[in-house]
C-alpha cells in the first residue's frame, strides 16, 4: 500500500456521507451526498465520487463532480441531492438514483463510466407516466440481478418532529420492481421494514425504519442495511426473496459505539447523529460504510468504514468504530497522525447533535472542528477523553502531542481508560500551537487513550508516536 487506511478514510477536509460503495472494474467507487464544510444544511455540494484500486484502499482518488444540482430540469432553485446510489443496468450504463429535498420522486441519472459526467434521464414512474410518490420515495438503493431490478427507499421519521411529515402515514422501507428500462415500475410498492407505527410484534421491534436502505445480494439472500430509529445504528434486515419476508438481523455499526459488547445509550464514545452506509467485499474481505460527524451540528459528515465478518449462520456481529478502519492491521506505532483520526472522543455523556444546530447547551462536549483548513479537537475539559484504535504500540517509545490551552493541566496517557495511567504529558497555557512529549513503554497493547485533566480548555492537533528513544 501507498500508505495506511484510516478513518476517516478520505482527506478530512471532504465531507461525503451516505456513503455507498461498489466495486465496477479494478477499483472500489464510493458514491454518497456532499457535505459542505462547516456547512448550515444536508448536501449542499454537488455529487462528487471517489474511487481506489482494490489492491490499495488507502490510495483514493477524486473523481472529480459527477453531477450538478442545476442538471436536474426539476430543481430549478438547485436544491439539495440527498444520499443517492449507483447501479449498472443490463445494458452496461450506470444509473445514478437520488432524490431532491423535498421532492417526494426518485430521479434518475445515466452515464457510459461510474464516475463520467452523468445527464438526466427522468425519474421513477407508474407505466401510466405517473410519477412514483408514494411511502416517502427518499434514499434509494438499487441493485440487478438475475431475480430483477429492484429499488428499495422509503423515510419514515417518526421519532422527530417534522412539520412537513406529520399528517403522512410513514410505513416504513419500500421495494419496486423495475423494468429493463430502470425507470418504469413492474410491481409494487410493497413495505418490507416497517416504521415505528408498525413495528410491535414483528421481529423488528425496538429497531424499526427511520431511512437509508442499502441491499446486497449475498449467497441466495438478501441483506438489506438501514438506519434504525436508534439513529446512529445501522442495522439489517435479511431475505431470500426481494420483496418480501425480511426479517430483523442485528446492528452491524453505530457511529456511538452504542450496543458494542452491551454499550448504553448513556455512554455513547462519540456524539451520534444520522448515519447511513452499505456494505462491499473487496478480495474476500467484507466491509461496511458508514458516516460519523464533526462540527456542532449534523451537517459535517465524514465517511468512515470497518471491515466486517459473517458468522457461519449468515448473521453479521457488530463491530467497533476505530482509528485504523480498512487497514489490513493496526496501524503504526512509529508514525504522525492528525488528533481528528480519534474513533473516540467524549466527556463521559455526550448530547446527540441536533439537525438544527447545538441547541443542547447545557451539555458542553468536546467535538471535532477546523479553522483556516486546520482540523483538529476542541473544547476538551477535565475529565475529557480522546481514544485511538487499533495501534501497534510495541512500536512506541515517545509520544508527542501538538495542543493549545489556556490553562496549566496535563494529558494523561492510557491503554484502557479504566486501566492504570501509562504515562502522562504537562500542558502549559499557550494561545499558539505548541508540542509536549513524554518517554512511554507498552506491551502488547492496541488502544491509546488521551484524557486530560485541568481546568482550562485543551485542543489537540496532532499526535506523533515516536519509534526511538532521544
Amino acid at each position: 500500500m501507498k500508505t495506511q487506511c484510516h478513518n476517516p478514510y478520505l482527506p478530512v477536509c471532504e465531507h461525503i456521507p451516505d456513503g455507498e460503495p461498489h466495486v465496477f472494474g479494478d477499483r472500489l467507487y464510493v458514491f454518497g451526498s456532499h457535505d459542505l464544510e462547516n456547512g448550515t444544511e444536508f448536501c449542499e455540494l454537488d455529487y462528487t465520487a471517489w474511487s481506489a484500486p482494490l489492491d490499495d484502499l488507502s490510495d483514493w482518488r477524486c473523481e472529480g463532480v459527477i453531477y450538478r444540482k442545476d442538471q436536474d430540469p426539476y430543481n430549478p432553485d438547485r436544491l439539495p441531492l440527498y444520499a443517492p446510489d449507483v447501479v449498472r443496468g443490463r445494458d452496461g450504463r450506470y444509473y445514478l438514483y437520488y432524490c431532491v429535498k423535498f421532492q417526494d420522486a426518485i430521479h434518475v441519472a445515466v452515464c457510459d463510466s461510474p464516475a463520467g459526467t452523468y445527464e438526466f434521464y427522468g425519474r421513477v414512474r407508474y407505466p401510466d407516466g405517473t410519477v412514483m410518490s408514494d411511502n416517502q420515495p427518499y434514499d434509494p438503493s438499487v441493485i440487478c440481478c438475475e431475480d430483477g431490478n429492484f429499488l428499495y427507499f422509503g423515510f419514515a421519521p417518526c421519532m422527530i418532529h417534522i412539520p412537513r411529515y406529520q399528517d403522512q402515514d410513514l410505513r416504513g422501507g419500500s421495494v419496486v420492481q423495475l423494468e429493463d428500462d430502470m425507470l418504469t415500475v413492474r410491481s409494487g410498492p410493497t413495505i418490507v421494514i416497517p416504521s415505528l407505527k408498525y413495528g410491535k410484534g414483528t421481529s423488528f421491534e425496538g429497531n424499526e425504519y427511520f431511512e437509508g436502505p442499502s441491499v446486497r445480494k449475498i449467497g441466495d439472500a438478501y441483506y438489506l442495511v438501514y438506519s434504525s430509529v436508534n439513529t446512529h445504528q445501522l442495522c439489517y434486515a435479511v431475505s431470500k426473496k426481494p420483496m418480501e419476508d425480511f426479517t430483523f438481523g442485528g446492528v452491524i455499526i453505530s457511529n456511538g459505539d452504542v450496543g458494542y459488547k452491551g454499550r448504553q445509550e448513556a455512554d455513547k464514545l462519540m456524539s451520534v447523529g444520522n448515519n447511513h452506509g452499505g456494505l462491499v467485499q473487496v478480495r474476500g474481505q467484507w466491509y461496511i460504510f458508514y458516516h460519523r460527524h464533526t462540527f456542532l451540528n449534523q451537517y459535517n459528515r465524514q465517511g468512515c468504514a470497518e471491515r466486517i465478518s459473517f458468522d457461519p449462520d449468515g448473521r453479521i456481529p457488530q463491530v467497533t468504530i476505530t482509528s485504523s478502519g480498512m487497514n489490513p492491521g493496526p496501524l503504526s506505532g512509529d508514525a504522525s497522525y492528525p488528533a481528528v483520526w480519534c474513533c473516540n472522543l467524549t466527556n463521559g455523556h455526550m448530547g446527540a447533535l441536533s439537525s438544527l444546530g447545538r441547541t443542547n447547551r447545557e451539555v458542553d462536549f468536546p467535538y471535532l472542528t477546523s479553522e483556516h483548513g486546520v482540523h483538529y479537537i476542541e473544547n476538551m475539559k477535565d475529565g475529557d477523553m480522546a481514544g485511538y484504535k487499533y495501534i501497534r504500540l510495541r512500536e512506541t517509545k515517545r509520544i508527542e502531542v501538538v495542543y493549545r490551552t489556556d490553562a496549566e493541566g496535563e494529558l494523561l496517557i492510557y491503554t484502557d481508560p479504566d486501566g492504570e495511567c501509562k504515562a502522562s504529558c504537562p500542558l502549559q497555557p499557550t494561545s499558539w500551537w505548541r508540542t509536549t512529549e513524554t518517554r512511554v513503554s507498552f506491551d502488547g497493547e492496541q488502544e491509546l487513550y488521551l484524557i486530560y485533566k485541568g481546568k482550562g480548555v485543551l485542543s489537540l492537533l496532532t499526535l506523533n508516536l515516536k519509534g526511538t528513544e532521544i
